[in-house]
């Protein structure tokens, strides 16, 4: 029965600071260090095949330190197609002064909804076209074959990833926020069929 595990890269020093980073290459805080290393100590009895991450550092270091919290040496495969959503003109600015500065709802519609994008950047459908696609053709096939995987990426590179896995419309999607550095674990038949789908907890 095959296990899928999806995890939020640790805090990273532009969510300390409040700021937008989308496909910015930001990296951990003391924070985020201990999200990732905790996140290890969750997950130390589960038995994983493959890991799959992003291009972006906060997620390699994230995972990174988990293979070494839980003593594993597995293969790591990277790829673009899961980095986070580009926020285009937003990158790098302070969330709470885009607010004041465009409106609270305008900010709140760039950031929630499904396929509305922020000046010059990715709307979550634009991220789920490429997430999905490339979850179907290279990473179910490893769980056919009875593989478990992780994938550490990113808030909505994940969420994009959630709606096809949880079955969330656009509007529900909306509502859900993925933490830093907690494990999510889904289980799946020998067909495919998810089974359960629930969190990590200490």
């Amino acid at each position: 029965m095959p296990s899928l595990i999806l995890l939020r890269h640790g805090q990273s020093t532009w969510n300390l600071e409040n700021k937008f980073t989308g496909e910015a290459d930001i990296d951990l805080t003391l924070l985020g260090e201990r999200e990732a290393r905790l996140a290890g100590i969750l997950l130390e009895n589960y038995i994983i095949d493959i890991a799959y991450t992003s291009m972006l550092r906060r997620a390699i270091h994230t995972l990174a330190i988990i293979l070494n919290e839980m003593g594993k040496e597995i293969p790591v495969i990277k790829s673009k197609a899961l980095n986070e959503r580009n926020y285009g003109d937003l990158q790098g600015l302070d969330k709470t002064e885009t607010a004041d500065k465009y409106g609270a709802d305008k900010v709140l519609l760039w950031r929630r909804s499904y396929d509305t994008c922020p000046p010059n950047g990715e709307s979550l459908k634009d991220t789920y076209n490429r997430v999905v696609p490339y979850y179907k053709s290279v990473i179910e096939p490893q769980l056919k074959t009875d593989k478990n995987i992780l994938i550490v990426a990113h808030g909505n590179s994940l969420r994009a990833l959630m709606m096809y896995l949880d079955g969330f419309s656009a509007t529900e999607i909306a509502d859900v926020n993925i933490a830093t550095g907690i494990p999510r674990v889904y289980e799946f038949s020998p067909e495919l069929k998810l089974e359960t789908a629930d969190y990590l907890e200490e």
